[in-house]
Parts: C-alpha cells; sequence; structure tokens
C-alpha cells in the first residue's frame, strides 16, 4: 500500500534535483560552464592558435618588400604585447563582463582578470580569457598586413594598444551571453565574424585612410612582386596547422557530446581547404594563361579556411567544400577589386577576411544543420535544410552590424591617433623602408646568379620575358621614384624638400597633406650628393644626409 506515495516522493525529488541542476547551470555563464576535461581541450587548443601569430608574421613578411620585412614582424609582436594587455585591462570585460551594468551592446565587469583563489570559477575564469585573447591578438593582427611599407611604426603601436575595443565590443554581441546578436540567434562558432570579418573590414578602412602606397598604381592595378615568397607560403602552412585548433577548439571542450562536433570540425575544415586551394589553383592557372601565382594560391585556400570558420561543425562534407570553393573565389576575385577602387592592401586581408567572412556568416544560414544536443543554433536550421529564412536573416543582421562597426570604429580611432602621430611614413622614410628608418636594419645585396645568367643567355635565348618580371624583394615602384629623386638631386637649384613635393604632386596619401610627410629637419637643407642617397654599389652604408632623414 505504500508503493505509490514512495513512487511520487521519488519523482518529487528527481524533479527537483534536476530543476536544482539547471538553475545552477543557468546561472553559470557559458562561458565558464566546463568540466576538467573541457578545459584541458580550452588551453590546448589556446597554445595552438598563438602559433598563428607565426604564421601571420611570416605571411606578411614574404608577401612586403625585403626592407620592410622586420618592420612587419615587430608589428606582429606588437600586437601580442600591447594587444594582449589591453586584453587582460579592459577587452575580456567588455565582451564577457558579468557587471549589473552590462547590456545588449556593451558589457561591464570582470577589467583586469585576476580571480580570487577561494572562486569557484577561478579554473573556468583563467581557461576561458586564455582561449579567448588568442583570437583578441588574431583579429589585430590581421589588420597588421593591411598597413604594411607605409605605416608609422609608433603610430600603430598607438592602434595596436587601443584597437581592442574594436574587436572586443562585437565579439561581445556574437558570444557574450547579453549580445543582442547572440540573444537573437546569430551563429558564428568560431569567428568568421566577430574575428575575420572584424579584423577585414579594419584592414580596409586602415588601407583607406593611409592611402596606397608610393607610386602603387603609376602602372595599373597589377600585383608588386612578392618580397619571399617562400617565407609567405610557410606562412600559409603554420596558419593552416593553427586552423584546425581555431575551430576543432570552438567545441569548447570535449565533454558529451562535444568530442564528435570537434572531429567533425577538424574534418570540415580540411574539406573547405580542399576546396578553395583546388578552386583557386584552377582561377590562377586561368588568369595567368597556365602559370601559378602564390598569392592566388595563398589568399585561395586562406578564404575558404575564413568561409567555413563560423560554421565549422554545422556542415556536411560536399557543403563545406562547397563553401570553401567559394570562399577562395570571393577572395581571389575581390582582390583586384579593391586595387581598382584605390584601397592598396599588401596582404590582401580586406578580401580574404572582410569578403571571406562575410560569406562564411551567411553560409550558416543557408547550409546550418541542428548539431543536437548541443544548442549552437538554437534548434534552427539553414533555408537549404527547410529551416526557414530566420536564421539567415539573422546572419545577415550580423554581417551589416560586424561591417559596419569594423569601418567605423576603425576610421574614428586612426582619424584620432593620426592627431598624436602622424599615422603614414615620412616619404623618405617609406622609399628607404622601414626597416632601416624605424628598425635600423640595413639589408644587404644578395646576388643569386639569376641576373648575371639571364645576361649570359640572353644571345642565344629569347630572355625577353623574363626580363619583364620584376625581382622579388623590392618594390619596383619604390625604385622608379628613387630613381627620380637621384635625377633630381643632380640639379643644383632642387632642395631635397622641393624633391619629395614633386614626387608627391597629385598622390593619394590617405587622410594627410604630402607637406605633412617631408623630414622637418631636412626641408631647409640643399639636395644630399648622390652618395649620400646609397645610390652607389660600393657605398657602405648611409651617408650624413641620409641620417639625417632618418632621424
Amino acid at each position: 500500500m505504500f508503493t505509490v506515495p514512495i513512487l511520487i516522493n521519488l519523482q518529487q525529488i528527481h524533479s527537483f534535483v534536476m530543476s536544482e541542476s539547471r538553475n545552477t547551470t543557468a546561472a553559470t555563464p557559458w562561458l565558464y560552464d566546463i568540466d576538467p576535461e573541457d578545459t584541458n581541450w580550452i588551453i590546448t587548443s589556446s597554445f595552438m592558435i598563438f602559433t598563428m601569430q607565426t604564421g601571420f608574421g611570416m605571411l606578411e613578411s614574404g608577401c612586403v618588400s625585403i626592407k620592410n620585412e622586420v618592420n612587419i614582424m615587430m608589428k606582429n609582436v606588437v600586437d601580442i604585447v600591447l594587444g594582449g594587455l589591453t586584453y587582460w585591462i579592459f577587452g575580456f570585460g567588455l565582451s564577457f563582463g558579468r557587471s549589473p551594468l552590462s547590456n545588449g551592446f556593451i558589457a561591464f565587469g570582470d577589467f583586469f582578470t585576476d580571480p580570487v583563489l577561494k572562486d569557484p570559477l577561478k579554473g573556468a575564469i583563467y581557461a576561458a580569457f586564455i582561449f579567448q585573447l588568442s583570437f583578441a591578438t588574431t583579429a589585430t593582427t590581421i589588420v597588421s598586413g593591411a598597413m604594411a611599407e607605409r605605416c608609422n611604426f609608433k603610430a600603430y603601436c598607438i592602434f595596436s594598444f587601443l584597437n581592442t575595443a574594436i574587436y572586443c565590443i562585437p565579439a561581445g554581441w556574437m558570444w557574450g551571453d547579453q549580445g543582442f546578436l547572440k540573444k537573437m540567434g546569430a551563429v558564428d562558432i568560431a569567428g568568421s565574424g566577430a574575428v575575420h570579418l572584424i579584423g577585414g573590414s579594419s584592414a580596409m578602412a586602415s588601407a583607406l585612410m593611409l592611402g596606397p602606397r608610393l607610386g602603387r598604381y603609376d602602372n595599373g592595378i597589377k600585383s608588386l612582386p612578392l618580397g619571399n615568397p617562400v617565407n609567405a607560403v610557410m606562412g600559409l602552412f603554420v596558419l593552416w596547422w593553427g586552423w584546425l585548433a581555431f575551430n576543432s577548439g570552438s567545441t569548447y571542450g570535449l565533454s558529451g557530446e562535444k568530442w564528435h562536433y570537434a572531429a567533425r570540425a577538424a574534418v570540415m575544415t580540411m574539406i573547405s581547404s580542399f576546396g578553395g586551394g583546388t578552386t583557386s589553383l584552377l582561377y590562377s592557372l586561368i588568369r595567368q594563361k597556365g602559370l601559378i601565382d602564390a598569392i592566388d594560391i595563398i589568399n585561395g585556400i586562406l578564404g575558404s579556411l575564413v568561409a567555413v570558420t563560423a560554421g565549422c561543425f554545422l556542415y556536411q562534407a560536399w557543403e563545406a567544400l562547397v563553401i570553401g570553393a567559394v570562399g577562395a573565389l570571393l577572395a581571389c576575385g575581390f582582390m583586384p577589386l579593391f586595387d581598382l577602387m584605390g584601397i592598396d592592401d599588401p596582404v590582401g586581408a580586406s578580401a580574404v577576411h572582410g569578403i571571406g567572412g562575410i560569406w562564411g556568416v551567411l553560409a550558416v544560414g543557408l547550409f546550418a544543420d541542428d548539431p543536437f544536443p548541443l544548442d549552437t543554433t538554437s534548434g534552427r536550421r539553414g533555408l537549404f535544410k527547410g529551416g526557414g529564412w530566420y536564421l539567415l536573416g539573422v546572419q545577415s543582421l550580423a554581417c551589416v552590424c560586424l561591417t559596419c562597426w569594423g569601418i567605423v570604429s576603425s576610421v574614428i580611432l586612426l582619424w584620432f591617433i593620426n592627431k598624436i602621430v602622424t599615422i603614414r611614413m615620412e616619404v623618405h622614410a617609406e622609399l628607404l623602408g622601414a626597416d632601416l628608418t624605424e628598425h635600423s636594419v640595413k639589408h644587404g645585396n644578395v646576388n643569386v646568379g639569376v641576373s648575371r645568367a639571364i645576361s649570359v643567355l640572353g644571345p642565344v635565348l629569347d630572355s625577353e620575358d623574363v626580363r619583364r618580371i620584376d625581382n622579388i624583394g623590392m618594390n619596383p615602384m619604390h625604385e622608379r621614384n628613387i630613381n627620380l629623386v637621384k635625377n633630381l638631386s643632380r640639379k643644383k637649384r632642387y632642395k631635397f624638400s622641393k624633391i619629395l613635393r614633386d614626387i608627391t604632386r597629385n598622390r593619394n596619401l590617405g587622410i594627410n597633406l604630402a607637406k605633412n610627410l617631408l623630414p622637418k629637419k631636412a626641408r631647409k637643407k640643399s639636395a644630399p650628393k648622390e652618395t649620400d642617397l646609397g645610390d652607389r654599389s660600393d657605398n657602405p652604408g648611409p651617408g650624413p644626409s641620409q641620417m639625417a632623414w632618418i632621424n
């Protein structure tokens, strides 16, 4: 006779325990709702993601002329040091702060991240911070490539220090519990939008504000030769490796069913890159009439990786292949279009990360599965999976919000910095190269024997096509302007300031006027002699006048 009451009591107890469990989980932000197994995966992934800084540095240094390769590597160092410092001070809090003042636009609290030892969430907080830090430094590094070869290093340091806010606020929209886009159901698993679209749109705005490199479009929009193609390709391999952690790590653990989707994310990431690599290979063969352009392959593969990132474990294999192929086409196709608009992006970050990021976010609204039992999509599916238009609409809104924020905030930030420190290098410094003028690194000439071979074989072989190819490691348009300086300096009536005014006349120098980019200490000096310009091959180093320009 006591069976029924006992059963009722057991059911009530079970219901109470489950209710309390749900309430405890609900009270803990998703960012910290992890167990030791998840934490191990998150921290390991973070370490791998940080290796992407090496990849970005190698890729960017390989794309710029040799006289600027040290400078671009130093900018990548600054992104981690200064960008990481501000992320610890306020960046993490602006994205995931738990203050009552947090709202759908911006979060507050958890500044100077350092939980007390008695905090039961301290391990989860440390794991979350290091993981999100790896994403934040990546977003800033994307921008450095677009600003290469003409950005004042001191101004860039200020930009890197403050750029944290440009990334962290929209990251909160997409990933923070308070974020308005997250509450609407926007999906961005590993950052096609929050990382790459923000980085790409900021890169485009930065390139626009700086203006093109001196003489960049004098001979049309043909791309300049890579400084070191081997470095660029090696950078691609390191990024490829890091991307696996970027996407697989974004399952945010391996507990429960997460490990299934972590494995799926890795496979779909690779399949997408297969589609992008194959497509960019064909694109380059057609565009180059049978030749392969390294930058097409590099940026095509990167474009495919960016595209699959938002929904890395929401796709089937054929869908990942298609998404990667489209991402590669968009990345390769938009690079010359940006050049047509006069936006000089030496590494193609605006096309790869900006346009690729838009496609990646939209692809979720078209192809996404519901990854049951995970609540990644809140039970929704993409348009092609019978989920209707809602998810695609929210993803489109996210694209508009992220793009507008990335462009407008970057323009405002650079305008503000330019009032403090001129963001563009002085004209002579750009011609000499940032390695010499910013870091006192002088590159020697390296003769690998190709020029002599062409000279010797010229009488017996048709080498005209080879002679028209620009040497790697140099900027041919800078060489042209340096020769112009050399010729004008021979005229006694020409002062150095007048020479520079002549070569900058009618040039697009971004938001700065040419007079603001002339060396103030050399404006009243006579034109330097040819040997001071470092024109003679036996010149051991910069002459006295040249050092005056540098200083």
